[in-house]
């Protein structure tokens, strides 16, 4: 017997919509430009009281990638924006820069003009593959981890203009969910938001769920028996954990959608009141007051529709964003958006020096 539940966007409407379910992705980038400098890529680790103490124990001492511009080392008094990029679902920090060719992609964009900045990809990747940037009691709060923690550490061990103005959002998939539903909730940090393929931005069908499956998840003894599953039913634990906790329902501490069969009304609606689309209205003055807002979305992507929602969401508020629909799938052409689009689209409108 299978059941068709209808809830929030989660990360398994990838893998209907065509993404491949598979841990890395394979991309191809550009080729090095000639006289690009080298940057410098730290790893780190920072600690996030406000994931430390989660039922699912996951790590409060989190992986951080810091990508220092060329000129960082030689001049000692010089401060530099920073852009924060988040990694989509199923893979961490480390994977990110491999599917963005990073850092040649980004000595390539500052050969080609775009001005130096400082790059910080954190990792939120969970026991169940992923936060979706959240807070919750069972995972942690990563949303504020991204949005206070990390932002308070940067600037307080690196050159960093410290001023909104001066910080740049971003991410890919549900990295692209993540800018959204922080940048929508803190414009007091970031000056700068670009969404690359943003998933889960809307309520709508999941794909067909078989009660063996839905019974394997509730059979669960332990978070970390995860792994074994496929990634439609893992993604399923990522997006419960993150956005229906129940501390009192030990082993995973979530509520399923469904539960004996039976769909779980209460659940969904949980899910959906955490699509960026049904709550984006609450924080149009908040979208007001950034510099500047990028969408941008492939015409093979199955997310393509949701993306351009948003876009006309803003459009209708008179908030200023730039919405593009390139040639390419959800990750074939994701190296060249980070390399010529992104890191200029940051060069171009986050403020280079502290008095702006």
């Amino acid at each position: 017997m299978t059941r068709t539940i209808t809830a929030a966007l989660a990360i398994a409407a990838l893998a209907a919509a065509g993404t491949p379910a598979v841990a890395q992705m394979r991309t191809e980038g550009p080729a090095a430009v000639a006289g690009a400098k080298p940057v410098t890529i730290e790893r780190i680790k920072v600690h996030a009281p406000s994931i430390a103490g989660n039922l699912e124990g996951e790590a409060a001492d989190r992986d951080v990638l810091v990508v220092l511009p060329p000129s960082y080392k030689a001049n000692p008094t010089r401060r530099y924006p920073v852009v924060y990029a988040l990694h989509g679902y199923s893979i961490g920090a480390e994977q990110w820069t491999g599917e963005i060719h990073v850092p040649r992609t980004v000595e390539n964009a500052f050969a080609k003009g775009a001005r130096e900045m400082i790059l910080v990809l954190p990792d939120s990747k969970t026991v169940h593959n992923g936060s979706m940037y959240s807070r919750s009691l069972t995972t942690g709060d990563f949303e504020t981890f991204i949005a206070r923690d990390l932002v308070a550490y940067i600037d307080g061990h690196y050159r960093t203009i410290a001023r909104r103005e001066s910080r740049g959002l971003a991410g890919h998939s549900m990295g692209g969910y993540g800018t959204s539903r922080i940048g929508m909730k803190y414009p007091d940090q970031f000056g700068a938001l670009y969404m690359m393929s943003p998933c889960c931005l809307s309520a709508r069908s999941l794909a067909q769920v078989d009660a063996a499956g839905m019974k394997r998840l509730e059979d669960l003894k332990s978070p970390a028996e995860s792994a074994g599953l496929p990634f439609p039913l893992r993604a399923q634990l990522a997006t419960a954990a993150a956005w229906s906790p129940n501390p009192k329902n030990p082993p995973l501490y979530l509520d399923l959608p469904a539960k004996d069969g039976v769909v779980q009304a209460d659940v969904l609606a949980k899910w959906a009141a955490n699509a960026p689309l049904a709550f984006v209205d609450q924080y149009a003055g908040n979208l007001k007051r950034y510099m500047a807002i990028a969408v941008d979305v492939g015409d093979k992507d199955g997310l393509k529709a949701d993306a351009q929602t948003l876009h006309e969401v803003l459009d209708s508020y008179g908030i200023g964003n730039s919405f593009e629909i390139y040639e390419g799938d959800h990750t074939n052409r994701v190296a060249w958006r980070f390399q010529d689009k992104l890191l200029p689209f940051f060069s171009a409108h986050l403020a280079f020096d502290s008095g702006r």
